[in-house]
C-alpha cells in the first residue's frame, strides 16, 4: 500500500506511526455534523422514473461502471449535484 501512496501522503503516514499527530479539538462534533448531512443527504424519500437515450444509459452504465457504483447512484448524484449548482460544465 506504501507504493501508492504520494509523497506528502507517506510523510503523514510516518508523522501518524511516529505518534506526531494529534486531534483537532472539536473534530468529534463536526464528524458527527458532517456524518448526519450525509445521512440526510443520501435518504430516498421519492421514486423517480425517467427515460433516456439508450445511449445516454449505455454511458451511465459505463461511467458508473468505472466509478464502482451502481448506475442510479450516478444518476441520482448527477442530478443533486445539478439541482444545487455544483455540477460543473468543463467545455
Amino acid at each position: 500500500m506504501n507504493d501508492q501512496l504520494n509523497r506528502e501522503e507517506r510523510e503523514i503516514l510516518e508523522k501518524f506511526d511516529r505518534g506526531e499527530l494529534r486531534p483537532v479539538p472539536g473534530v468529534e462534533g463536526e464528524m458527527m455534523t458532517a456524518r448526519e448531512a450525509a445521512r440526510s443527504t443520501f435518504k430516498k424519500t421519492r421514486r423517480v422514473n425517467l427515460r433516456v437515450t439508450e445511449r445516454d444509459f449505455d454511458l451511465a452504465h459505463a461511467r458508473a461502471r468505472e466509478e464502482g457504483i451502481p448506475y442510479q447512484t450516478l444518476l441520482s448524484s448527477v442530478i443533486h449535484k445539478y439541482l444545487s449548482g455544483r455540477l460543473i460544465d468543463q467545455r
